[in-house]
């Protein structure tokens, strides 16, 4: 795995070296857009929406909307210095609590904890010590720039971090609209609707369930590929503007590879036999 953080877990004057690694990854089919007619990628480009103009990334800042149209610029120096006050390089832990008691809505991001160097007796001591108590930890971290709120606990035989949300990211419930209020309910359907969940309940087997649509389009091409399906853009794909600066430029080459006894040469009888003929008359008039 590849190692994504380094830092240290405190609680009290316990320091523990660790490393964390991404403990999930994502599966999503990635799709390409294309040209429908040339079967070329689609390039995006950053446009500004008042001049319309193509920015390059040097001209591009970092700005948040306070109202609407209106913007706050913060500069990279000034982004920079909060960074470097806000980068620390520990998993602090602040209290002890139960795992029960932190609903599901919060938990975010999962890594797994390994141990760092010289810090494999700590580690153990820690895992163990929160399997014997059945308590997670809640702490503050720091990662790529962003403070967050994190859980730790044991997963398996491992010491597992999870980023949690902050209680202000976790929208009220109260605004979903047309959530009943509580109604009487049959208790007839309720007993009936109780029987099936309990008919239905087992114990949670994670492998026993699979995104059937991802299985399904890898499959699809897989299927086309097999079938020699596999398209590449077309020649007409290459812009035409990139032709027609070519033949400028190779123009303008021959332009400048002409001599200056071939420009001579191109220019009119008429105009060549009046110089000569200036020429002569100065330099009589010079004796």
């Amino acid at each position: 795995m590849h190692t994504m953080w380094k830092g240290s877990i405190s609680f009290g004057l316990v320091n523990i070296p660790v490393k964390l690694f991404a403990a999930t990854e994502d599966k999503d089919v990635k799709l390409r857009s294309l040209h429908k007619e040339c079967r070329a990628p689609i390039k995006y480009e950053k446009k500004c929406t008042n001049c319309h103009e193509e920015v390059a990334p040097e001209d591009i800042v970092k700005g948040y909307e306070y109202v609407k149209g209106k913007y706050v610029v913060l500069t990279d120096v000034e982004l920079k210095q909060l960074k470097e006050e806000q980068e620390e390089k520990s998993v602090e832990i602040v209290d002890f609590v139960q795992l029960k008691e932190i609903d599901p809505i919060y938990f975010n991001r999962s890594y797994f904890v390994g141990p760092g160097d010289n810090g494999t007796k700590a580690y153990t001591l820690l895992r163990e010590a929160l399997r014997k108590t059945e308590k997670i930890g809640i702490a503050h971290i720091t990662i790529r720039s962003k403070k967050q709120l994190a859980i730790l606990r044991v997963y398996e035989n491992c010491i597992l971090m999870e980023s949690i949300h902050y209680p202000d990211e976790v929208r009220n419930s109260a605004h979903v609209p047309g959530v009943p209020e509580e109604t009487d309910v049959n208790q007839k359907e309720l007993q009936t609707a109780i029987s099936l969940i309990d008919e239905l309940t087992t114990s949670f087997a994670p492998e026993q369930y699979e995104d059937t649509y991802r299985i399904a389009v890898m499959d699809k091409i897989k299927e086309k590929i097999d079938q020699n399906e596999g398209v590449t853009p077309s020649a007409a794909a290459a812009p035409r503007e990139d032709v027609i600066d070519l033949v400028s430029a190779l123009q303008a080459s021959i332009e400048r590879t002409k001599t200056p006894k071939k420009q001579e040469a191109a220019k009119p009888k008429g105009a060549e036999d009046k110089k000569r003929k200036t020429s002569r008359k100065k330099a009589s008039e010079a004796k």
